[in-house]
């Protein structure tokens, strides 16, 4: 079989196995399947194909085939990366992943029987979801709803550790031991960021220490302004944010951020490439409890014909609750992000975009908290943000949104640094130590630790921490932090704005989504910015005060009221879905307005809470 041949039949057999998998993963995660074992199985054949170790030696010989086509010599080396990264070699080590699948989808086919409750502002019953009890927190002005969002954390924190999840911890460490690591903790992050940990830990402890007097001073203030009990888990959000989320509630409803997030990309000329995307946004019963975002389908060139991407992400809005609107534009823009990646990689093989290693989530996840963060800056809020009567935020509510939110800056990117330092030890207890007691005390520890206080996020309610790709990674968001806040600096310094400015999606598709994991993130960012990864961007950022924040905020609306009014900007280049589980709510099918008229009016009438105010 000649080079050419092997590497074209790699790609199309590996499509098929991943897309079957993703399409169960889609159909179980949002509850319109109970085929758990499907999905399993499915799961199995993938993780199977990744691993399989006859695909290094045929790679190999096929690369010294190549000769000189240098295209197809950039494929197939993207594909050795992607099975060096995922072949298991060892057989006892295959098991124990065959195990450990199996492991985790029974755990996630418990957990969505797993009722759970929250009390309402009135005092009334809720459905209980991580989504709401997050929001409820930050929001509610009712003590007793807020302690039973705390109370559903812990609920969930003692049904992980009572339902299999430190068994699940036993086997990780037996199988990151079999492949030639400490721990599992040890073979996440070689496997995910290229690092060891004590490489991790050097960036993690600078900036720990770094941080450390703003978020005590923090604290202290909240102390000094309400008294000690601010400082309690279940008040900690509410006291910190005072009303200025229910304050800007009016100015961002959940029925308008479809329309916001699909105006704003298009003028950040942010483009799809001929993408299918499916969004399911919304809350119901047997749904995952995360926003994720998936691609069944990588975007590639394959044989000079373009693969356009599938990708499907999700969020979990309640329209009817307070916060929900804000909740929904932060998760559209961070998926949306994601999606705009996935969507734009542009190698000649699948294995060049996925979520997945080689790709590291620090990079990948880069790309979708640059989007996001853009929604807390004054220009896009004073654009965008907007009431029934179609009046502008007022700047008086800027204002309360940055005393509330930048006090509280470090201790929330030290509150993702934190999962890092308990996992890390939680792999590193004895099999005999894994008990729910001590995990659990470990957990108290360490937010103690790091945040002063415990916190307001219980660390065993982070599904990020049951489901193996997601494990051990989370300080991949905050090594994404860092590089957001240098991405911004570079394109601030240069053009001296963010929102609507029609050069960032080009350049963000040219430098950091073309490539997918061909480059690594040290050089995607040396591409765009001219300098390598630099956290020192994200401390700067914690430790600015509320009034060198507003100060900012000031000369930035009075840059974006000075500039032209942009227009439309660009087509997305993307058929757009929006489903509720099965019902299709509305899709860009005749044109954008129709789908962005029918999403509303959708909402209006199953939430007619929304329409009344």
């Amino acid at each position: 079989m000649s080079a050419r041949t092997y590497f074209d039949e790699l790609n199309r057999d590996y499509l098929a196995v991943h897309r079957r998998k993703e399409d169960l993963f889609w159909a179980t995660y949002m509850g319109t399947s109970d085929d758990q074992a499907g999905f399993t199985a499915a799961e199995q054949a993938y993780k199977g194909f990744c691993a399989d170790p006859a695909r290094l030696p045929q790679l190999r010989a096929a690369l010294e085939q190549a000769g000189d086509d240098p295209q197809l010599a950039a494929g197939l080396r993207g594909w050795i990366a992607f099975f060096e990264c995922n072949v298991i070699e060892d057989s006892a080590a295959a098991h124990l992943m065959d195990e450990l699948v199996a492991a985790e989808s029974a755990l996630f086919a418990a957990r969505r029987t797993l009722t759970l409750t929250l009390t309402g502002e009135n005092g009334e019953s809720l459905p209980g979801s991580l989504p709401a009890a997050a929001t409820l927190l930050g929001t509610s002005p009712s003590e007793a709803s807020r302690r039973s969002a705390i109370a559903l954390f812990q609920t969930l924190e003692q049904w992980v550790v009572t339902h299999g999840f430190l068994d699940i911890v036993r086997l990780r460490n037996r199988f990151a031991r079999a492949m030639g690591y400490r721990d599992y903790f040890d073979y996440k992050v070689h496997k995910n960021e290229r690092m060891s940990p004590e490489q991790l830990f050097a960036v993690l402890d600078a900036f720990e220490a770094a941080t450390e007097a703003r978020c005590v001073a923090s604290l202290a203030e909240l102390r000094a302004r309400h008294g000690e009990v601010a400082c309690a888990p279940h008040n900690l959000r509410f006291f910190s944010g005072g009303d200025a989320i229910r304050q800007l509630d009016a100015y961002v409803p959940f029925e308008r951020a479809l329309r916001d997030w699909v105006e704003s990309f298009a003028r950040l000329g942010i483009q799809f490439r001929g993408a299918t995307l499916t969004l399911d946004l919304l809350e119901r019963a047997g749904k995952y409890e995360n926003g994720f975002c998936h691609g069944p389908v990588p975007s590639h060139w394959q044989g000079g014909v373009w693969v356009p991407a599938m990708v499907n992400f999700t969020s979990l809005a309640r329209p009817d609750q307070v916060g929900s609107g804000w909740r929904g534009l932060n998760t559209l823009f961070h998926e949306g992000g994601h999606a705009a990646h996935f969507a734009n990689v542009t190698g000649n093989a699948p294995c060049f975009s996925q979520e997945f290693p080689p790709t590291s989530m620090a990079y990948a996840e880069t790309q979708s908290m640059f989007c996001d963060s853009l929604l807390g800056d004054a220009d896009w809020l004073k654009r965008y943000a907007r009431n029934e009567a179609g009046e502008a935020i007022p700047d008086a509510l800027i204002h309360t949104l940055i005393e509330t939110s930048q006090p509280m800056r470090a201790f929330n990117e030290r509150q993702i640094a934190l999962v890092a330092y308990f996992e890390r030890d939680l792999y590193r207890l004895a099999e005999d130590e894994l008990t729910g007691e001590r995990v659990i005390a470990l957990a108290r520890e360490w937010e103690r630790r790091i945040l002063g206080v415990e916190s307001p996020r219980p660390l065993l309610a982070i599904p990020h921490l049951l489901n193996q790709e997601s494990a051990c990674a989370y300080h991949g968001y905050l090594l994404a932090q860092m590089a957001v806040e240098q991405t911004r600096a570079f394109f601030l310094a240069r053009d001296g704005y963010l929102t609507d400015n029609p050069r960032i999606g080009p350049d963000l598709a040219a430098h950091y989504w073309a490539p997918g994991n061909g480059k690594s993130h040290d050089e995607t960012l040396q591409s765009l910015t001219g300098e390598g990864f630099n956290p020192h961007y994200l401390a700067e950022a914690c430790n600015r005060t509320v009034e060198q924040t507003w100060q900012e905020a000031q000369a930035c609306m009075a840059a974006a009221a000075a500039r032209t009014a942009p227009g439309d900007g660009v087509p997305l280049e993307a058929i757009i879905r929006v489903v509720h589980g099965e019902e299709l709510i509305a899709d860009n099918s005749e044109s954008q307005a129709q789908m962005l008229d029918d999403f509303e009016r959708w909402i209006r009438d199953h939430y007619p809470a929304v329409s009344q105010g």
